[in-house]
């Protein structure tokens, strides 16, 4: 990292933990553990340790409970390193916040320590079929039952799909109601009798794995509700805020990577007689993507301390959520390029990282939806402004 954070000691020091750690146990092993089915178990256990993963929980829950914008630090750092592995920095926090606001304590004592140290993984299941973005007009059924709840119907593009332990389940509880208001939110263990998965062949994030999730007459119990009935919309949309933001700093930690390893490459490689780096076609392109890292990054960080504050910051989150991923693609794919036909081998982690990078232009709300939401957002604030 390039930029000195306005952070006490120890939140300086989580900082530099994760960066470390990244260094030194993540970033080798990146494209070895592409072709390895699954995340590292054992390297989610190492990092939940250290309080890497969630950092935002609370000390008493295995957590370090330190404020948002360090948890968006811990994450690029992460994705530095290894970007698969920066999904768990990002899921889990906005999962681990849904229960610590809204669900039971028992409930909080059972999953929430699991997910900060990396014993568990928790998928988040709200995209169906039929939706995709359209994440407030859900089929996927959970009809009362005695103690129960018949769960029927499909979430699919589930990361984690596959190796998750449990999955915070969006549901319809009330079928009179198709719009937000009829939905609930469910802690559902994936190994109950009538669940079952399928993996989808992705082009990237292959550890992290990508899927359908089907219930077939599933028996949950009501114990498993997260909060209120019918209030499990509100819920996740609170979260998303959070998780937009931790993709954009996932993207900026890979695409940063790239700059530098392609930094240094064009000053160690020479053409007609000088380095690379003398040229401006070259180091012009590359200060350029120095320039949009870092306006990105502060951007999220002023997204973070508006939510460490209190304030709203939905719009800040919208606009790092569709800038981040489709610039950051951009820049790893130069810096693929500028690596010549060296770069178009696999034997360098530029074509891995575009791959993986490419697929958060999609996931958590596309560029047309965040731009949906920015526009609503300010033609709110204009609105307000002039009353």
């Amino acid at each position: 990292m390039k930029t000195q954070w306005m952070l006490d000691e120890e939140q300086d020091l989580i900082r530099q933990t994760a960066e470390r750690f990244a260094r030194d146990r993540l970033r080798e092993g990146y494209q070895a553990r592409e072709s390895i089915p699954g995340i590292d178990r054992a390297l989610a256990r190492e990092m939940g340790a250290l309080g890497l993963i969630a950092p935002n929980v609370p000390e008493r829950f295995g957590g370090i409970g330190a404020p948002s914008m360090v948890n968006g630090l811990v994450c690029e750092a992460i994705a530095y390193g290894d970007f698969n592995l920066s999904y768990l920095n990002m899921i889990t926090p906005l999962i681990c916040e849904v229960l610590l606001h809204h669900a039971t304590p028992e409930a909080q004592e059972r999953y929430v320590p699991s997910l900060a140290g990396g014993e568990s993984i928790c998928a988040l299941g709200l995209t169906e079929p039929r939706g995709g973005s359209d994440a407030a007009h859900l089929t996927v059924s959970a009809t009362r039952k005695g103690d129960h709840y018949i769960f029927k119907g499909e979430k699919t593009s589930i990361s984690f799909a596959e190796q998750s332990d449990t999955m915070l389940t969006f549901a319809r509880t009330n079928p009179d109601d198709p719009g937000p208001r009829g939905i609930s939110a469910f802690i559902v263990p994936l190994d109950l009798p009538g669940v079952s998965c399928t993996a989808f062949k992705d082009i990237g994030t292959k550890p992290v794995g990508r899927g359908s999730v089907f219930f077939d007459d599933v028996e949950v119990p009501a114990s498993a509700m997260i909060g209120r009935e019918n209030t499990g919309f509100t819920q996740v949309m609170e979260g998303f805020d959070l998780s937009r933001i931790l993709i954009a700093l996932q993207c900026i930690g890979a695409a940063q990577a790239s700059v530098d390893e392609t930094w240094q490459y064009v000053t160690e490689r020479e053409a007609f007689g000088y380095r690379l780096s003398k040229f401006q076609g070259v180091s012009f392109p590359l200060a350029e993507h120095e320039s949009q890292l870092e306006s990105f990054r502060q951007l999220c960080l002023h997204a973070l301390r508006l939510r460490d504050a209190g304030h709203r910051h939905t719009r800040e989150a919208a606009m790092v959520k569709w800038m981040a991923p489709k610039f950051c693609t951009d820049i790893i794919h130069n810096c693929l390029l500028l690596h010549g036909h060296y770069g178009y081998t696999t034997d360098l982690p530029h074509q891995q990282r575009l791959r993986d990078v490419m697929g958060l232009q999609i996931g958590d709300g596309t560029a047309q939806i965040m731009k949906t939401i920015i526009a609503r957002e300010s033609v709110g604030s204009v609105a307000v402004h002039y009353k």
